[in-house]
């Protein structure tokens, strides 16, 4: 406001005193009432004098003040605010007509880490606003006070309830924002309808801000810190998100592009817009708090949202972070679910998911399907595991006479593993065809370590001493923290531990490993113990129970394995390959070895 406005606006009430202060007509004084025939007759009857209207001077200001700065949505200005419930098999929402906007949601069918019911967004964490152009200024929609109503609708997925806020804003102009909550399901419609919107609203946009503080629903603070994230997914295809880790973080990010949605996600809930038309352009931010805070993350938008025609849509999403639900949610808003890099997030979504909710139909004990999809994936996976222990045998075979080349020729490394590869080629060993089956494997094994955080279906599942497969599982809280294992000790880790030990010694039986590389293998299954003690318990108790497996297949294998055998055949390739060229592969192998070993010379030359 400049100063020529506000002394216009100071005259101008100023005036309005004086002129109710001194020139507003008078009531005259009532007389005495004459006993007349009607007067008993109705001795209840009220003086005309008390029925007319009394003008308060400070409203009279106020309602000039409120027509100069919101315009033609100033009757809209004043009202009284009135909570709305719609529920529908999902959901609990509470509506209210200050703002006409969502005050709380409530997910029916979960319930908080503490039993409590869930609400995933409320009034006093969560912030909606939606900003207009007036040619008086910017105008918040969601200031305003709304009349409701509500209507069955009948539409292809079911009944939906349509409610609508109404303000009334004179000369034939009306505000309404309609909700559509369907029968079930986590998806509300949202539509803005302003009549008679030319010259009412100035920009062909309007701005939606919306800040939450997300609320802690899980047992672990930490590892949901860790987790949550705001996700957008541009018009053009690409999904990007924003995840501080560090106390008192922010991160802040300008989006200059069209947006299909954007969703504040935590690990097993998110809060979502999507939009009908693309979101134009954006600002989000999160904000991670101190460790002490009861509040998740913070995070924030502020979308550019097409108006065009006097109106504008989109949705809300308010649910789980469930795979069969979100698919159907819109596109790709199923990679809200962290599934890994692309190769493991395909494997998990078309593989390990299906076969997982498949045993989902037949086995009510998650604890029993894991189990079953360990057994199911061994037994896939059986001839790779088969072929690599083949391997393994076939260099426990050749260790005596690897051990003979590295004795002859000592520290000339070079020679020395020119005679390893002549070796291999004229029994025909490949040195390789042991890891080979191993990397095979690797993408499922990791698609398990984003499978079991990520499902949903595991979350307040117990399992023998676990009470909850989706989070750690403790038989002992420690009255410290121990730096990077925590202050809980996870007896399913510790199983998986002991086990991964065993399943190492088991190998080491069968392999020529020696040295370092050898007491490596052992600190590895140490190192993992410190690092998912804090993981669900479903991720150690898998691992736990696929060592098991995997050291009962290489017990059976032993059985059939005869190590005289592969002698035998590796002696009658030696005879058979005595002349044969070398092949490619092993030229190009020992043209890269002479190389490293005449670079390793000649740094070492210019060392001295």
């Amino acid at each position: 406001m400049d100063k020529n406005q506000a002394i216009g606006l100071l005259l101008s009430g100023l005036l309005l005193i004086l002129y109710f202060q001194f020139f507003a007509p008078k009531a005259e004084a009532p007389q005495e009432p004459q006993p007349t025939e009607s007067a008993q007759e109705n001795p209840a009857r009220l003086d005309s004098t008390r029925l007319q209207p009394q003008i308060d001077p400070d409203d009279s200001l106020q309602t000039a003040l409120n027509q100069q700065r919101y315009g033609v949505f100033a009757p809209a200005v004043n009202g009284s605010a009135q909570e709305v419930s719609v529920d529908n098999e999902d959901l609990s929402i509470v509506f209210n007509t200050h703002g006409g906007k969502v005050e709380q949601v409530e997910l029916k069918n979960y319930k908080s880490y503490d039993g409590q019911a869930l609400i995933l967004v409320d009034k006093k964490n969560s912030a909606l606003d939606l900003l207009a152009a007036t040619p008086q200024g910017s105008v918040n929609l969601k200031e305003l006070y709304y009349t409701t109503e509500s209507r069955q609708v009948s539409v292809q997925e079911g009944d939906t309830t349509a409610i609508t806020f109404t303000a009334d804003l004179g000369g034939g102009r009306r505000l309404q924002q309609i909700y559509t909550v369907p029968g079930k399901g986590f998806k509300i419609g949202y539509t803005l309808q302003v009549s008679n919107a030319s010259g009412v609203i100035t920009s062909d946009q309007l701005t939606f801000a919306w800040t939450d503080d997300l609320k802690e629903l899980e047992k672990d603070i930490e590892e949901s810190r860790r987790r949550s994230a705001l996700t957008y997914y541009t018009a053009e295809g690409d999904l990007e998100k924003l995840a501080t880790t560090g106390e008192n973080e922010e991160e802040v990010e300008e989006i200059q592009e069209n947006l299909s949605w954007i969703s504040m996600k935590q690990p097993f809930f998110s809060s979502a817009v999507i939009a009908d038309a693309p979101f134009r352009s954006a600002v989000v931010k999160v904000y991670n708090p101190e460790a002490s805070s009861q509040v998740v993350k913070t995070m924030s938008m502020e979308v550019q949202v097409p108006f065009e025609n006097g109106q504008t849509s989109f949705s809300y999403y308010f649910g789980p972070n469930d795979l069969q639900v979100m698919r159907h949610v819109a596109p790709y808003f199923e990679e809200n679910i962290d599934f890994g890099w692309p190769i493991v997030r395909w494997i998990s979504k078309f593989v390990i998911a299906p076969l997982f909710h498949f045993l989902e139909k037949f086995i009510g004990n998650y604890g029993i399907i894991i189990i079953v999809l360990v057994l199911i994936i061994k037994t896939v996976l059986f001839p790779l595991s088969y072929k690599s222990y083949i391997s393994m045998a076939k260099m426990k075979v050749l260790k005596p006479e690897l051990d003979e080349i590295k004795e002859k020729y000592g520290d000339d490394m070079q020679k020395a593993q020119q005679e390893q590869m002549q070796l291999y080629g004229k029994v025909g060993v490949n040195p390789l065809s042991g890891c080979v089956p191993v990397l095979l494997q690797m993408p499922i094994l990791l698609a398990m370590f984003n499978f079991f955080p990520n499902s949903i279906e595991l979350r307040q599942e117990p399992f023998l001493w676990s009470d909850d497969l989706s989070t750690y599982d403790s038989i002992l809280n420690l009255p410290f923290t121990i730096p990077f294992y925590g202050d809980h000790v996870s007896l399913f880790v510790l199983l998986m531990t002991a086990s991964t030990i065993l399943y190492t010694w088991s190998n080491n039986q069968a392999t020529t490993v020696q040295g370092p590389m050898k007491s490596m293998q052992y600190l590895m299954p140490v190192i993992f113990m410190f690092v998912l003690n804090s993981f669900p318990a479903a991720l150690s108790f898998y691992y736990f129970v696929s060592n098991i497996v995997t050291f009962g297949q290489q017990a059976i294998i032993r059985k059939f394995v005869d190590d005289d055998k592969i002698r035998a055949t590796l002696e009658e390739n030696k005879k058979r390959n005595r002349n044969k060229k070398k092949s490619k592969f092993q030229l190009r192998l020992e043209e890269a070895m002479k190389a490293t070993e005449e670079a390793k010379k000649t740094r070492n030359k210019r060392t001295k």
